[in-house]
């Protein structure tokens, strides 16, 4: 099964998408909890455990949303990928005042959701134009080099690395063929074959077996509600506000960093 045809990237068949407005909420919980266990809370709590296995529901879960919203809610999804890039730039300074193991230099996972996207949407339109025969396989095939190269280099940049970055595309992918899989058994074969590539990026994406079944668990979810549990979830009576989500991660990041340093002039 290949790609929609439309000329508009993200026009396809709109499947329910009640299932984000709840995701909103989860994604951003776990990605408190990890946060909060990994720089906040004194390490003699030991909670290292919640940010190994709760935290780790967080990525894959803003990776499906992004890849979700970039498949069926919008018809630009470039112009979504900027606004989680505006995101990113806003939180990269506090981003970068959280005490690491490593003095490499890092871009926030909004780089990442904003990179990932924008190579999932540019393959699709590469394959879109490739079947109505107004791109060639020479210049295909140029742009594929280009796509590889510019995944190569800035997977060094990025959180999560270059697993990170292939996750959204690869999401993309399968949900596509998920959401359009039919009754017969081959659409229903190729649908699972999509799927795979998901959860074995998934899996290389954590060191540990607990962080791995975490993330590869969140992955099997969303490929469900994009095979079609996706109908019946219901709407989030709390709707989560805009500004909210919007400013959430920078301003966690903002506060920590206020905190540490607070800390840091008491002691």
């Amino acid at each position: 099964m290949a790609y929609s045809t439309s000329p508009h990237a993200g026009v396809l068949p709109r499947p329910s998408s009640h299932w984000t407005g709840w995701g909103q909420w989860l994604a951003l919980l776990t990605m408190t909890i990890d946060h909060l266990t990994r720089y906040v809370l004194p390490s003699d709590w030991d909670l290292g455990w919640a940010g190994a296995s709760i935290g780790r529901i967080a990525f894959p879960l803003f990776a499906a949303m992004v890849a979700w919203h970039g498949l069926f809610n919008t018809r630009n999804p470039l112009r979504y990928s900027r606004r989680i890039l505006v995101i990113g730039l806003v939180a990269q300074l506090p981003y970068m005042m959280m005490p690491r193991a490593s003095d490499a230099f890092i871009l926030n996972v909004c780089f990442t959701l904003a990179s990932g996207l924008a190579l999932g949407t540019l393959v699709r339109l590469g394959w879109q134009h490739y079947q109505r025969q107004t791109l060639g396989l020479p210049w295909l095939l140029a742009g594929t080099a280009v796509g590889v190269t510019v995944w190569y280099l800035l997977g060094f940049w990025v959180e999560y690395g270059h697993n990170g970055l292939l996750l959204i595309p690869l999401l993309m992918f399968a949900m596509h063929a998920l959401s359009q899989a039919e009754s017969h058994f081959q659409a229903r074969l190729w649908a699972g074959l999509a799927a795979f590539p998901v959860l074995w990026i998934a899996g290389q994406m954590n060191a540990s077996d607990m962080a791995k079944s975490f993330t590869v668990g969140t992955c099997v979810v969303v490929l469900m509600l994009a095979a079609g549990a996706a109908q019946r979830i219901p709407a989030v009576k709390l709707v989560m506000p805009r500004r909210l989500w919007l400013t959430w991660y920078p301003g966690h990041f903002a506060l920590i960093a206020l905190w540490l340093l607070l800390i840091g002039q008491l002691t």
